[in-house]
């Protein structure tokens, strides 16, 4: 059994958790770069936990520039071992409305200026990500956000674009009525292939905030409302983030979908042939694997 480190990542709009037991902003350096910002720590429920923004405080990083490698690492580094992405989005289904929260369980990565791998020349490694979330989280999400009294949608294709302009109408209608997406947001790509990189539990958030420009009435929509619905959505999933502990508990067992061991058979290059100094920044993301 592991002791369970619940790590939440929080998008636009929530910049920290409120109600932990020994709150603690500490920085935790990484060889990827310098995270979003400090991380919280503490405890819920006698659950550790950790919170880091991932914009940071004041919204300091544009989703291109968010440093998403060295999160994830701070993260695993610290010992997290369930990671919740918490982050807003616009919706292409008229009935994921404003207010709505959906439990991601596809991506299509449309992002193309990122880092989106902590491997490379010198140690290649090749992971799975045919169902890049985790079940047993998204349970525990699904039912937080049921007890919470949260409207929420199981299963959900999330379209991850670049940014951080928004999309046309022709992009809109396409991802939507052609790729048959759900929802569409800037944040969740690279950040869920670095998590199963890293051997994370990964479960995602997306909150709805408006209609993408697809929507008939998206112009009548006006700015102040969205930031209404961004308000609501936030104070809704720090309650959600709060139902957690309860539901997965101090300590917990191998994943059984075995998010905890992706690296088990993905590393390529043979040992003689790796590049030490790759080797060194991967000590917390693959030392299980790599020794």
């Amino acid at each position: 059994m592991t002791e369970t480190l619940i790590a939440v990542i929080g998008g636009s709009g929530i910049y920290d958790i409120d109600g932990l037991d020994g709150a603690e902003w500490i920085s935790v350096s990484s060889p990827w770069g310098t995270p979003s910002d400090q991380i919280l720590t503490g405890r819920f429920d006698g659950v550790k936990m950790a919170f880091l923004p991932r914009h940071g405080r004041g919204h300091v990083h544009s989703p291109s520039d968010v440093p998403y490698r060295a999160n994830i690492d701070a993260l695993k580094r610290l010992g997290a071992t369930d990671v919740i992405s918490v982050s807003a989005c616009g919706s292409f289904r008229e009935d994921m409305a404003p207010g709505d929260f959906v439990i991601v369980d596809q991506f299509i990565d449309r992002t193309f200026a990122r880092d989106k791998s902590f491997f490379s020349s010198g140690c290649v490694a090749h992971v799975s990500l045919a169902h890049p979330t985790c079940p047993r989280l998204g349970d525990a999400v699904e039912a937080a956000a049921k007890a919470a009294g949260i409207r929420i949608h199981r299963g959900g294709t999330y379209l991850a674009m670049e940014g951080p302009q928004f999309s046309s109408l022709a992009e809109s209608r396409l991802y939507r009525e052609q790729w048959g997406c759900d929802v569409i947001g800037m944040t969740n790509m690279p950040e869920a292939k670095l998590a199963r990189e890293a051997e994370l539990c990964y479960a995602s958030i997306a909150m709805v905030t408006d209609y993408d420009s697809w929507h008939p009435d998206h112009g009548a929509v006006d700015v102040s409302d969205i930031i209404a619905t961004l308000q609501g959505n936030s104070d809704k999933a720090r309650a959600l983030v709060k139902g957690l502990p309860a539901r997965l508990g101090q300590h917990r067992a191998p994943c059984p979908h075995g998010c905890d061991r992706a690296l088990e058979h993905a590393i390529m290059t043979a040992p003689d042939k790796r590049d030490p100094a790759l080797l060194a920044r991967l000590d917390a993301v693959a030392g299980r694997v790599l020794g």
